[in-house]
């Protein structure tokens, strides 16, 4: 999409500052951190929302929780812990639409997150 943040990060057209990729998703750090870590995974594939997901792109999740996963071990947050988020809409604060997964560790998170 041609007005879509993310997808000029997918094709250069933005910088970033990438930390994994694979054939499938890309993670680079937030512009605006939340926490000490604190990466977006998201899908090679322009997916607006989490409501927009289908039969046939629904294994794109697993593939973003996987890069998760790595990338929390790749920035030392595996065992001391980390949250995984994911908005849906505008009143959940999902402000790029392109789906996307944050991952945030580095400090205590605490409950109700907000």
């Amino acid at each position: 999409m041609s007005d879509c943040l993310f997808c000029k990060i997918l094709d250069g057209e933005i910088p970033c500052d990438r930390v994994y990729e694979n054939e499938h998703v890309i993670a680079f750090r937030d512009v605006n951190p939340q926490a000490p870590t604190h990466v977006l995974v998201i899908p090679h594939q322009h997916i607006s929302t989490v409501n927009d997901l289908t039969e046939e792109n629904k294994n794109i999740v697993g593939e973003m929780m996987l890069a998760a996963q790595a990338v929390a071990k790749q920035e030392g947050i595996e065992e001391t812990g980390y949250r995984l988020i994911m908005n849906c809409n505008e009143g959940a604060g999902q402000t790029v639409f392109h789906i996307h997964l944050h991952i945030l560790g580095g400090r205590i998170m605490r409950w109700p997150p907000g």
